[in-house]
């Protein structure tokens, strides 16, 4: 079972399934041979390192960035090196787990300071006087 403290920790390296693939962008000569980018593959149903209810958790904060509801998908091509793509494609990943388990910070309502609502309150008041001195004007008197 895994929490938030030994993410770092976890070797998830037996659960993943890499796979590699030609890079775009600049390179050269380089790109139209070498496969750089890396693709990390991680199955959280098949996952033993995480419980049930981690399971459910990641599943439903990570909702957005999974594939077929189960599999999570990191890609690099950042740089020409397949090891240096293959390392930071697994700290995205341990990056998104972390993530996953932090919990929000729960905001306070600061208070209303007297001098705002009074000053509120003078306002209403003005522009209420401004209002009530609206209307007809009686020639008459």
């Amino acid at each position: 079972m895994a929490t938030i403290k030994d993410i770092s920790l976890i070797d998830f390296s037996p659960e993943f399934d890499f796979q590699t693939a030609r890079s775009s962008g600049a390179g050269g000569q380089n790109v139209n041979k070498v496969e750089t980018k890396v693709l990390l593959k991680f199955s959280i149903n098949e996952s033993q390192f995480f419980s049930e209810g981690e399971k459910l958790i990641l599943k439903e904060k990570l909702a957005n960035q999974l594939v077929e509801d189960n599999y999570i998908y990191v890609v690099c091509q950042e740089t020409r090196s397949q090891l240096k793509n293959k390392e930071t494609a697994i700290k995205k990943f341990r990056a998104l787990i972390k993530s996953a388990f932090e919990i929000p910070k729960v905001r306070k309502k600061a208070p209303i300071p007297r001098k705002i609502i009074e000053k509120r309150l003078s306002t209403k008041k003005h522009d209420s006087e401004i209002k009530a001195n609206r209307g007809k004007v009686d020639w008459e008197n």
